[in-house]
C-alpha cells in the first residue's frame, strides 16, 4: 500500500494548512488596528492629547550667508524654498503622527530625517556659490532643528 495520500486529500490538508496559517494574521491585523482604540470609555469622550504637537523650529540660513554670486542666485534660491518646504512636511508630519511612537519618536522619525535633509540642501548652497566665489563655512550648525512646544 502506498503512503502517497491521494490527490484529493493533498489538496485538503494544503487548504486547512492555509487557513490555518491565515487566522492568526488576521487577529494580528485586527488587534493592531483595534489597538488605539479606547475601551470602558463610561463618560462618553475621548481622550485626546492636552497640548498640540509643536512646530519644528530651524535657524535661519538664508541671513547667515555671505553675498550670493548672480550665477549661483537661482539655485541657492531653490534650495532655501527647498529648506522651507521640508520644515512645513516636518510640522505636517508632527500633525499626522500624535501619540504614536514612544519617547524618541519625534527625534527619530521627524528631526533626525529633517536634519539630514537640510544638510544636504545646506550642502547644495555652499557649492552653488563656492563655484564663483567663496565657499562659505561654519552653516553646517544650521541644520539642526527643534521642537517647540
Amino acid at each position: 500500500m502506498s503512503r502517497a495520500l491521494p490527490k484529493y486529500d493533498k489538496r485538503r490538508v494544503g487548504l486547512i494548512g492555509g487557513a490555518a496559517a491565515v487566522a492568526p494574521s488576521g487577529a494580528v491585523i485586527a488587534g493592531s488596528a483595534l489597538a488605539g482604540e479606547l475601551s470602558g470609555d463610561a463618560g462618553g469622550t475621548s481622550a485626546r492629547p492636552l497640548a498640540g504637537p509643536g512646530t519644528v523650529s530651524c535657524p535661519d540660513v538664508a541671513s547667515r550667508l555671505p553675498a550670493i554670486p548672480a550665477s549661483a542666485r537661482a539655485e541657492v534660491q531653490r534650495n532655501l524654498e527647498q529648506l522651507d518646504t521640508q520644515v512645513r512636511e516636518a510640522d505636517q508630519r508632527l500633525v499626522d503622527t500624535v501619540g504614536q511612537g514612544g519617547p524618541d519618536f519625534v527625534r527619530n522619525a521627524v528631526l533626525g530625517p529633517l536634519e539630514d535633509k537640510r544638510v544636504a540642501a545646506i550642502n547644495r548652497i555652499a557649492t552653488a556659490i563656492g563655484r564663483t566665489a567663496e565657499r562659505p563655512s561654519g552653516l553646517a550648525p544650521l541644520a539642526a532643528c527643534t521642537l517647540t512646544e
